[in-house]
């Protein structure tokens, strides 16, 4: 499959997946990815767009404020097996720290170049990939980016998704709800540097573990 954004060709199915990096981890160490709280934000309005591609809304509006970050992994059971045909929903605050929310007025005019939130359904090897902005904090919370997983049976899994290292992490009352390093690490991506996907951008690779 080839996911056709506005701007550029997001790469899909096996190419997607060769992408990727291994993580080396076997079946007994892999952790189911914690859940999460939806927040009160998720949209109320959805933008022009629902693509895999957050960083514009509708061709000539010009690119998203924020650092670019393309976000990939695969979503799998504990074993390792793909999950194909899972739809994948994420959603974040825009680079000022507001969401695409008609409650989220008090912080700011909301990005009209940002998309806010975006779809896309796993490949043959539950392979997915987003290109977003990296996310900002705002008070009372570390930067971090919702999402959904939603299987062909009707079935939805919902949690947030952490930077790690990132500074404000200890001190977000949500990620304290992780007791254990490894939960924290199961709900978090590293990122590093990808200038070979978009100038200054960064990308970070997040396999979805569901039981």
């Amino acid at each position: 499959m080839i996911y056709v954004s506005r701007r550029r060709l997001f790469l899909g199915g096996t190419a997607a997946a060769a992408l990727l990096p291994r993580s080396g981890i076997s079946a007994a160490e892999r952790l189911l990815t914690p859940s999460g709280t939806e927040g009160p934000f998720y949209p109320d309005r959805l933008p022009l767009h629902t693509d895999n591609d957050l960083l514009s809304v509708a061709p000539g509006d010009g690119i998203a404020s924020g650092e670019i970050f393309h976000l990939m992994g695969r979503v799998v059971d504990p074993s390792g097996t793909a999950r194909p045909g899972m739809k994948i929903e994420i959603w974040q605050c825009d680079a000022n720290g507001v969401y695409l929310h008609s409650g989220d007025s008090r912080r700011g005019t909301f990005d009209i170049t940002f998309q806010g939130f975006g779809t896309t359904v796993t490949d043959r090897d539950g392979a997915y990939r987003f290109r977003t902005i990296t996310p900002v904090s705002y008070p009372g919370r570390t930067p971090h980016i919702h999402f959904k997983v939603k299987s062909p049976q009707g079935r939805v899994f919902t949690s947030q998704l952490y930077i790690d290292g990132h500074p404000s992490n200890d001190g977000d009352f949500l990620f304290n709800r992780l007791r254990t390093d490894r939960a924290r690490r199961a709900a978090s991506v590293r990122q590093v540097p990808a200038p070979e996907l978009d100038e200054n951008a960064v990308k970070g690779t997040f396999d979805i573990v569901l039981g």
